[in-house]
């Protein structure tokens, strides 16, 4: 936990759309939007994904008592989520969502920030800004995974298996082994590797892959490197790998790819 936030909250007025609160302890007596919802961001912790719990009535249900826990809580108007989703928001009362390593970075650069009172608040101000236009483009996209039991798995282990997946978009570019994220996450590794598969449709390896890839490909694009090293940095051991693996993801050799790239 921040201790610069701990036991008090610290009201952040973003706009008249928009409210946030980072820390802990008794909301406030700052002004609300006109027709609230709220999403109630924690920030979690190697066994315990970042995750958000959303709030249709946050008036009835968000806690006004010190729950011990630093936490950014955003409540916004129904319609301004709505603009920036394009559509309606269906989500349940008190349904939860994991937060992809980008989110969860936002929310954590709120928290997180040193800056001197003067720049803080307007750092801040854009910041919780960004987070809720990342949730609902992530939301569009179908890229928050819903926090309530299903299938085979118990919502203890859906949590573990999401914290997995955190540990493979942010630690992508470490040697993992299916072993090590299954000890942090404190599940075994054939629970962790089937679950993966139920939650995002591939193995823990293929995401892994599809990640440094990806970092792969946009370095192709915006370095000079050579296309060896860049294939080390983001895992390969040897160029023919590393070609390999870029060719049957991308139809394309690396080198191909970074021709056509920077003529286009």
């Amino acid at each position: 936990m921040d201790q610069q936030h701990a036991g008090r909250i610290e009201a952040i007025p973003v706009s008249d759309e928009m409210l946030a609160l980072l820390g802990s302890g008794d909301l406030g007596a700052e002004p609300w939007p006109a027709d609230p919802i709220a999403f109630e961001i924690h920030f979690g912790d190697r066994r315990t994904p970042a995750h958000l719990r959303f709030h249709g009535r946050p008036e009835a249900t968000l806690d006004v008592a010190d729950s011990g826990e630093d936490r950014l809580i955003q409540i916004v108007s129904r319609t301004a989520c709505e603009r920036l989703l394009g559509s309606a928001l269906l989500w349940g009362e008190g349904s939860v969502r994991y937060l992809p390593a980008a989110l969860q970075g936002i929310a954590v650069a709120v928290r997180d920030c040193r800056l001197p009172a003067a720049t803080a608040l307007p750092y801040r101000l854009a910041k919780n800004i960004e987070f809720l236009c990342e949730l609902m483009e992530a939301q569009r996209r179908g890229e928050l995974e819903e926090g309530s039991p299903c299938g085979g798995l118990s919502s203890t282990d859906r949590a573990r298996i999401a914290a997995a997946r955190q540990i493979v978009d942010r630690e992508w570019s470490a040697k993992l082994t299916l072993e090590q994220i299954a000890r942090s996450c404190g599940i075994n590794r054939g629970k962790l590797a089937r679950g993966f598969r139920e939650l995002y449709g591939c193995t823990v390896t293929e995401a892994l892959a599809e990640r440094r890839l990806a970092e792969a490909q946009r370095q192709l694009i915006a370095t000079d490197l050579p296309i060896a090293l860049i294939g080390y940095r983001n895992g390969y051991q040897n160029n023919a790998a590393f070609t390999r693996a870029f060719g049957r993801r991308f139809g394309l050799s690396p080198s191909t790819f970074r021709t056509i790239g920077l003529a286009a």
